[in-house]
């Protein structure tokens, strides 16, 4: 989560965010960057998956990271965007991780807490 949330609020804002057992979904919007380009997906991306590749084995020898891959959805409107933010929020619920009433420790949503 800490590599999620690392650049959060510098080079992106996350709206809201899970960590399964075989994904991640986040919603977030990059930001500009002094050049008047915005922040890539792809280096986002790359900067999370990097640092918790060098990170999580240290704590859990045994895990892999990170298979290639990502899908990529442009948010198209306001209910579009709370949808999102819903089904994000119920990832762990929908997977039988914790009960509708429980809180899932590695999820969190800057609208709805």
């Amino acid at each position: 989560m800490e590599a999620c949330q690392y650049f959060h609020g510098e080079r992106y804002t996350i709206f809201a965010g899970v960590i399964m057992l075989d994904h991640v979904n986040l919603l977030i919007q990059p930001w500009l960057k002094d050049t008047g380009k915005f922040w890539t997906i792809g280096s986002i991306l790359h900067s999370i998956k990097g640092f918790s590749a060098r990170q999580v084995p240290l704590v859990m020898p045994h895990i892999g990271l990170w298979q290639d891959g990502r899908h990529d959805r442009l948010i198209l409107s306001d209910r579009h965007f709370h949808s999102t933010v819903t089904s994000i929020d119920q990832n762990p619920v929908a997977a039988y991780l914790v009960k509708p009433s429980e809180v899932y420790p590695y999820a969190w949503s800057h609208l709805f807490h």
